[in-house]
C-alpha cells in the first residue's frame, strides 16, 4: 500500500487543504468577473472530494460486478462532467452544449478500445479508464470553452471587422477563437512529453504497486496518455466549433440561429 489509511493521513490531508485555502485567501485568488473566490472553492472541493470518494468507493465495489450498473456509472460520470464543464464555461443556459464535446471525445475512444479487445468489458477495467478519459475531456472542454469566449469578448472588434470583410459568422469567430482554444491541449501535451522525467503518473504507479513489471506499467501508461490525447483533441475541436457557431455563448449573448449549424 502506497499510503497507510489511518488518523495521521487524515490530519496531514486536513493540514494541506487548510494551507491551500489560506494561500488562496491571502493571495485573493478569484475569477475575472469577481463572482468566484477560490479560497472557498478549494475548501468546498476538498470536503466534497472526501465525501464523494467515500460514497464512490462503496458504490464501485458493487457496480463493477454487474455490467448494466457499470454502464450506468459511466453515464453518471459523463453527466457530472458535462454539468461541471458547462457551468465553468458560461452562466448562460447554453451550458448544456458542453455535454457534446465530452461525449464525442470519450465514447468513440472507449468503443474502439472495447471492440479491439484492448479494454475488457468488465467494471474493474472499464470504470477506471472511462474515469481517466472523462476527466481529460472535462479539463480540455473547460479550458477551450473559457479561453475561446474570453478571446471573442476581448477581440470583438476584430470579429466585427472580419464580418465587414465578408467572412461568414462562424469563420470570423473561428479565426479569433482558435489559437486561444488550442491552448487547452497544452496540459496534456506537457504531461505526455515529460512522462517519466518529471513525474510518474497514477496508472504507472498503480500497475507497479499491483505487481506488474516496469515494462508492463509503462505500456499501460503510454496507452492512457495516447488515448487522452485523442479524447482531448476531439473535445477541443468540438468545443471550438460550438463556440464559433454560437451554440455556446457568454452570459450576455444569445445562441445563433440554428440554421448556422
Amino acid at each position: 500500500m502506497l499510503l497507510p489509511v489511518n488518523a495521521t493521513l487524515g490530519v496531514v490531508m486536513a493540514a494541506l487543504l487548510a494551507a491551500a485555502v489560506a494561500i488562496a485567501v491571502r493571495a485573493n485568488f478569484g475569477d475575472a468577473r469577481g463572482t468566484r473566490r477560490y479560497g472557498k472553492e478549494i475548501a468546498v472541493a476538498g470536503a466534497r472530494a472526501a465525501l464523494q470518494l467515500a460514497v464512490v468507493s462503496v458504490v464501485v465495489g458493487v457496480v463493477v460486478h454487474v455490467l448494466p450498473l457499470t454502464l450506468g456509472f459511466v453515464v453518471l460520470m459523463l453527466s457530472v462532467a458535462a454539468w461541471t464543464a458547462g457551468h465553468r464555461i458560461t452562466r448562460h443556459r447554453s451550458w448544456r452544449w458542453a455535454a457534446a464535446p465530452i461525449v464525442c471525445g470519450v465514447l468513440p475512444v472507449l468503443a474502439v478500445l472495447l471492440l479491439t479487445g484492448l479494454l475488457p468489458s468488465r467494471g474493474i477495467a472499464l470504470i477506471p479508464v472511462a474515469g481517466i478519459l472523462t476527466g481529460g475531456a472535462l479539463t480540455a472542454t473547460v479550458l477551450a470553452g473559457r479561453r475561446a469566449l474570453e478571446e471573442l469578448t476581448a477581440r470583438r472588434g476584430e470579429v466585427e471587422a472580419a464580418l465587414a470583410l465578408g467572412f461568414p459568422d462562424r469563420d470570423a469567430r473561428l479565426e479569433i477563437a482558435r489559437p486561444a482554444a488550442s491552448d487547452a491541449l497544452i496540459p496534456g501535451l506537457d504531461q505526455t512529453r515529460t512522462v517519466g522525467l518529471v513525474g510518474l503518473p497514477g496508472a504507472y504507479v498503480g500497475m507497479l504497486l499491483g505487481g506488474s513489471s516496469p515494462v508492463e506499467a509503462g505500456a499501460v501508461q503510454l496507452f492512457v496518455l495516447v488515448a487522452l490525447l485523442a479524447v482531448q483533441s476531439i473535445a477541443v475541436w468540438a468545443t471550438l466549433e460550438l463556440v464559433a457557431r454560437g451554440r455556446i455563448v457568454g452570459a450576455s449573448e444569445r445562441p445563433r440561429d440554428r440554421r448556422t449549424l
